[in-house]
């Protein structure tokens, strides 16, 4: 009997730990994202982060924690954590993007290139299967305020619709 709920026990642990995995974002190094979508073509979404940001760690147990929008990210876009401040060079079209310091800290160039040197904590970037950035969007976001943008970038939305108008019509699915 104690051999049988034990069975019982783990098999449910084992399932409740793999929908969990299945509810995050699955983040990937800029790189991986970059080779992914050459094999398999989808936009990227970008965190630009620091580790000494709070306001970032707030988004990620908040908005990026989220069940909803952790699948939609997943299922949509390859999702990318990149450390503003990061040390690693990064080779991507044709350029080494490199770290520089400056100050106490210092800020990648990637980083820089990425949010049109507007560094700001977080900055969520969306780049389209040509890897162009589609718009870098500064500042903390909820997961209400994240569906939206989610949706409208995620769904090609952004092509034929003004913001104003897709907001005027969009029904969360939070």
């Amino acid at each position: 009997m104690k051999a049988v709920l034990r069975l019982t026990f783990l098999i449910g642990f084992i399932g409740l730990a793999s929908i969990t995995q299945a509810q995050e974002v699955k983040w990937m190094s800029f790189e991986e994202a970059v080779e992914a979508s050459k094999k398999e073509p989808k936009k990227l979404l970008i965190d630009v982060y620091t580790d000494w940001c709070g306001w970032c760690k707030k988004m990620d147990k908040e908005a990026y924690a989220n069940e909803s929008i952790a699948a939609y990210i997943n299922e949509t876009f390859y999702p990318v954590k990149f450390d503003a401040e990061q040390k690693e060079d990064i080779e991507f079209d044709g350029h080494t993007f490199k770290f520089v310091a400056s100050g106490r800290r210092g800020v990648h160039q990637l980083a820089a290139a990425l949010t049109n040197n507007k560094l700001s904590y977080p900055t969520t970037v969306f780049m389209d299967e040509e890897f162009r950035i589609i718009q870098p969007i500064p500042g903390y976001m909820t997961a209400q305020s994240m569906d939206p943008i989610l949706q409208y970038i995620g769904g090609d939305k952004f092509k034929s619709v003004k913001w104003e108008e897709f907001q005027k019509n969009f029904k969360s699915s939070l």
